[in-house]
């Protein structure tokens, strides 16, 4: 314990939701390295963003909203996100002096003395009041299970490793998934590969006409009352339908977007139905979303038996200290942004009202 350092607030994760916190925390009176500490893992400003594939050019990004306090002006749309935003949150984070510490990885965070949180990483343990956990989804790609998939002889990739279309040139892609990422990959795969089959578990669901406010309300309710029932939260897109744009009418017109039932098996050779139908694939590409990135919180047992976190606002509902930002409801851009004010305001309330132990 004589190499722990204390602070007033931990903040996990450096993406859109950890900034947002680190900066209303700033701007509530709490200083950086004083009062609290942003630890990232990753190696550079953005987030998850400087993961993504280079052929996701900043005009392609649905809905990217500006983090407070700082707008992001000026962006050439046929850039890559990647480097976009990677620069902007660099920018971000001097602007403001956040002095967020990367890389680190925390390993876990556990009950320590005086009802403090002990939050143990690569750069030696943390002593907080609070904690923000901002860590999203990027690292938790989820991999479905089908029956034969190790016999599979060609090359099965997740989004998360998705390097852009030319390297599919030539080969047969099987496309698994209903989202964007999977809408996305196909459309820029399909002027490249031999052939592309698309299957999804459920038909997609194409949004026609304005997304206002009214429906982006509605949609954050469902997945909002998800976690407030202890339920794994869904993503806030798979409530809203796909967006029926001119790639995808294009797309969908030149049978690119013609949606397969989900296979039964996977062969050696490629993917089965059960009423005896094949299709040979060189590749099978899961377009198949992420999990939340929490297990690091496991020590403290915050998981409720429906198998995700009950929240009550931004905290969980089992412990107030313990602020999930960019989780369920607050997963969009805008979300976290108010998600890390609102996480702030009742971290200072909290705060005041139990003084810190002697």
């Amino acid at each position: 314990m004589n190499n722990t350092r204390e602070v007033e607030v931990v903040v996990i994760g450096a993406g859109q939701a950890g900034l947002a916190g680190a900066y209303h925390l700033r701007r509530s009176g709490f200083e950086p390295d004083r009062d609290f500490v942003v630890l990232d893992h990753s190696p550079a400003p953005g987030g998850a963003w400087q993961f993504r594939w280079p052929s996701l050019t900043y005009g392609k990004v649905h809905g990217m909203h500006a983090l407070p306090g700082m707008e992001l002006t000026d962006a050439d749309p046929a850039r890559p996100s990647a480097e976009v935003i990677g620069a902007y949150f660099d920018r971000y984070e001097r602007t403001f002096d956040l002095r967020v510490r990367r890389p680190v990885d925390v390993r876990a965070v556990r009950e320590g003395p005086g009802g403090r949180l002990l939050v143990e990483t690569t750069d030696g343990v943390w002593s907080a009041r609070a904690l923000i956990n901002a860590t999203g989804t990027w690292d938790r790609p989820f991999w479905p299970r089908y029956p034969g998939q190790e016999t599979f002889r060609g090359r099965q990739l997740h989004t998360a490793q998705y390097p852009g279309p030319e390297e599919f040139a030539g080969q047969r892609v099987v496309v698994v998934g209903g989202g964007a990422s999977g809408t996305q990959h196909l459309l820029e795969i399909a002027s490249h590969a031999a052939a592309t089959t698309w299957v999804t578990r459920r038909p997609p669901v194409f949004r026609e006409g304005p997304f206002d406010e009214d429906a982006g309300r509605a949609a954050v309710a469902l997945v909002e009352e998800r976690v407030r029932q202890g339920l794994p939260p869904r993503s806030v897109v798979s409530v809203t339908g796909l967006p029926l744009n001119d790639a995808i009418r294009q797309g969908i017109e030149d049978g690119v977007l013609d949606r397969q039932p989900m296979f039964d098996r996977i062969s050696p050779t490629g993917v089965d139905w059960a009423d005896g139908r094949h299709v040979d694939a060189d590749v099978i590409l899961w377009a198949t979303g992420f999990r939340a990135a929490i297990d690091h919180l496991a020590p403290l047992r915050l998981r409720s038996p429906g198998g995700g976190i009950r929240m009550e606002g931004t905290h969980a509902a089992a412990d107030p200290r313990v602020h999930l930002v960019g989780y369920g409801p607050s997963a969009s851009t805008i979300g976290a942004n108010r998600a890390g004010r609102a996480a702030v305001r009742d971290i200072r309330r909290l705060l005041d009202q139990e003084p810190a132990a002697a």
